[in-house]
Protein backbone atom coordinates (compact mmCIF):
# COMPACT_ATOMS: atom_id res chain seq x y z
CA UNK A 1 0.00 0.00 0.00
CA UNK A 2 1.03 3.71 -0.87
CA UNK A 3 0.36 6.42 1.83
CA UNK A 4 1.42 10.44 0.69
CA UNK A 5 3.60 11.70 2.92
CA UNK A 6 5.15 14.65 3.60
CA UNK A 7 8.39 14.82 5.69
CA UNK A 8 9.08 18.20 7.00
CA UNK A 9 12.08 17.07 9.70
CA UNK A 10 15.47 16.45 9.45
CA UNK A 11 15.68 12.92 9.04
CA UNK A 12 14.84 10.08 6.53
CA UNK A 13 11.57 8.91 6.32
CA UNK A 14 10.74 5.95 8.96
CA UNK A 15 11.54 2.15 7.80
CA UNK A 16 11.00 -0.83 8.91
CA UNK A 17 13.70 -2.18 10.84
CA UNK A 18 13.48 -6.17 9.35
CA UNK A 19 11.36 -7.59 6.40
CA UNK A 20 8.97 -9.33 9.06
CA UNK A 21 8.73 -5.79 11.21
CA UNK A 22 5.33 -4.98 11.69
CA UNK A 23 5.83 -1.22 12.97
CA UNK A 24 8.19 1.85 11.62
CA UNK A 25 10.16 3.11 13.67
CA UNK A 26 9.36 7.19 14.38
CA UNK A 27 12.10 9.78 14.92
CA UNK A 28 12.10 12.73 17.20
CA UNK A 29 11.98 16.15 15.41
CA UNK A 30 13.53 18.30 17.64
CA UNK A 31 16.00 21.75 17.94
CA UNK A 32 17.09 20.58 21.03
CA UNK A 33 17.52 17.50 23.52
CA UNK A 34 14.06 17.31 25.62
CA UNK A 35 14.67 16.09 29.15
CA UNK A 36 11.81 14.13 30.13
CA UNK A 37 12.07 13.81 35.12
CA UNK A 38 10.26 11.09 36.40
CA UNK A 39 6.57 11.04 36.11
CA UNK A 40 6.89 14.11 33.27
CA UNK A 41 4.69 13.14 29.67
CA UNK A 42 5.94 15.28 26.61
CA UNK A 43 3.91 15.48 22.94
CA UNK A 44 7.31 14.93 20.57
CA UNK A 45 6.66 16.27 17.13
CA UNK A 46 8.01 14.00 14.35
CA UNK A 47 8.05 16.31 11.18
CA UNK A 48 5.28 13.62 9.07
CA UNK A 49 2.61 14.40 7.30
CA UNK A 50 0.24 11.68 6.11
CA UNK A 51 -2.53 10.98 4.38
CA UNK A 52 -3.96 7.54 5.00
CA UNK A 53 -6.96 5.72 2.74
CA UNK A 54 -9.80 5.27 3.95
CA UNK A 55 -10.50 2.34 6.52
CA UNK A 56 -7.14 2.37 7.97
CA UNK A 57 -5.52 4.13 10.89
CA UNK A 58 -1.87 4.39 12.23
CA UNK A 59 -1.29 3.26 15.26
CA UNK A 60 1.34 4.65 17.40
CA UNK A 61 3.27 2.17 20.23
CA UNK A 62 6.23 2.38 22.30
CA UNK A 63 9.53 0.65 21.73
CA UNK A 64 10.02 -2.40 23.60
CA UNK A 65 13.73 -1.34 23.84
CA UNK A 66 12.70 1.75 25.53
CA UNK A 67 10.11 0.97 27.66
CA UNK A 68 12.19 -2.24 29.43
CA UNK A 69 15.37 -0.27 29.67
CA UNK A 70 14.51 3.51 30.73
CA UNK A 71 10.62 3.06 31.33
CA UNK A 72 9.70 5.24 28.42
CA UNK A 73 6.30 4.62 27.02
CA UNK A 74 3.55 6.03 24.83
CA UNK A 75 0.60 7.18 27.28
CA UNK A 76 -2.29 6.55 25.39
CA UNK A 77 -0.87 3.21 23.81
CA UNK A 78 -1.79 3.09 21.24
CA UNK A 79 -2.69 6.04 20.18
CA UNK A 80 -4.97 6.19 16.61
CA UNK A 81 -4.00 8.76 13.67
CA UNK A 82 -7.42 8.53 12.01
CA UNK A 83 -7.19 8.55 8.06
CA UNK A 84 -8.28 12.21 7.94
CA UNK A 85 -6.05 13.83 10.37
CA UNK A 86 -3.52 15.96 8.25
CA UNK A 87 -1.69 17.34 11.19
CA UNK A 88 1.97 16.55 11.55
CA UNK A 89 2.28 12.90 13.58
CA UNK A 90 3.44 13.38 17.25
CA UNK A 91 4.42 11.17 20.25
CA UNK A 92 2.99 11.59 23.57
CA UNK A 93 6.12 9.95 25.64
CA UNK A 94 5.61 9.47 29.52
CA UNK A 95 8.66 8.50 31.70
CA UNK A 96 7.72 6.10 34.30
CA UNK A 97 10.97 5.47 35.85
CA UNK A 98 12.89 7.18 38.75
CA UNK A 99 15.31 8.63 36.53
CA UNK A 100 14.92 11.69 34.09
CA UNK A 101 15.58 10.53 30.26
CA UNK A 102 17.11 12.84 27.51
CA UNK A 103 15.47 12.45 24.22
CA UNK A 104 17.91 13.55 21.39
CA UNK A 105 16.73 14.84 17.97
CA UNK A 106 16.90 12.28 15.30
CA UNK A 107 16.18 9.06 18.32
CA UNK A 108 13.61 6.84 17.77
CA UNK A 109 11.03 6.97 20.38
CA UNK A 110 8.25 5.07 19.08
CA UNK A 111 6.66 3.01 16.16
CA UNK A 112 4.11 3.29 14.14
CA UNK A 113 1.44 0.16 12.58
CA UNK A 114 -0.91 0.61 9.99
CA UNK A 115 -3.42 -1.67 10.48
CA UNK A 116 -7.25 -2.11 8.36
CA UNK A 117 -10.04 -1.31 10.63
CA UNK A 118 -14.49 -1.71 10.01
CA UNK A 119 -17.08 1.19 11.38
CA UNK A 120 -19.92 -0.10 12.88
CA UNK A 121 -23.77 0.24 13.05
CA UNK A 122 -25.34 -0.13 16.45
CA UNK A 123 -28.16 -2.76 16.28
CA UNK A 124 -30.86 -2.04 19.38
CA UNK A 125 -31.09 -5.09 20.83
CA UNK A 126 -33.38 -6.26 24.32
CA UNK A 127 -30.84 -8.77 24.81
CA UNK A 128 -27.34 -10.79 23.48
CA UNK A 129 -27.08 -14.31 22.62
CA UNK A 130 -25.52 -16.05 26.00
CA UNK A 131 -21.58 -17.47 26.25
CA UNK A 132 -19.57 -19.29 28.75
CA UNK A 133 -18.06 -16.18 29.87
CA UNK A 134 -20.94 -14.22 30.25
CA UNK A 135 -20.70 -10.95 31.94
CA UNK A 136 -17.23 -11.97 33.70
CA UNK A 137 -15.07 -9.17 33.31
CA UNK A 138 -11.54 -8.58 34.75
CA UNK A 139 -9.96 -11.55 36.29
CA UNK A 140 -12.87 -13.98 35.41
CA UNK A 141 -11.03 -16.49 33.35
CA UNK A 142 -8.45 -17.00 35.63
CA UNK A 143 -4.56 -17.23 35.84
CA UNK A 144 -3.84 -20.34 34.43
Amino acid sequence: MKVKVINQSKHPLPEYQTILSAGLDLRANLDQTVTLGPLERVLIGTGLYMELPAGFEAQIRPRSGLAFKHGLTVLNSPGTIDADYRGEIKVLLVNLSKEAFEIKDGERIAQMVVAKHEQIQWENSSDLTETERGAGGYGSTGKS
